[in-house]
């Protein structure tokens, strides 16, 4: 069961800037980084508990192809980043 992510405002703050800082980088490669972050995003939502806690209660989902990670918290009816 997918479960719903919420983006906290810092979150989709840096998350647009990275897509930014990569897309000044190379032509596309910002699609790239925004492409993969989006598939993580999608991971995360089907399997919540896929990837390993890093501290207390936050899980870290690596990017591929990208040295970026994504932090979350599983709540009861939804995942917070």
């Amino acid at each position: 069961m997918k479960v719903p992510l919420l983006l906290r405002p810092e979150a989709q703050a840096e998350f647009a800037d990275a897509a930014i800082w990569y897309e000044s980088q190379r032509a596309g490669l910002g699609h790239e980084f925004v492409s993969e972050v989006e598939e993580v995003f999608d991971k995360i939502a089907n399997q919540p508990d896929r990837y390993a806690i890093v501290h207390e209660d936050i899980r870290e989902a690596p990017v591929l192809r990208f040295p970026y990670g994504i932090y979350y918290r599983i709540k009861p009816k939804t995942v917070v980043s």
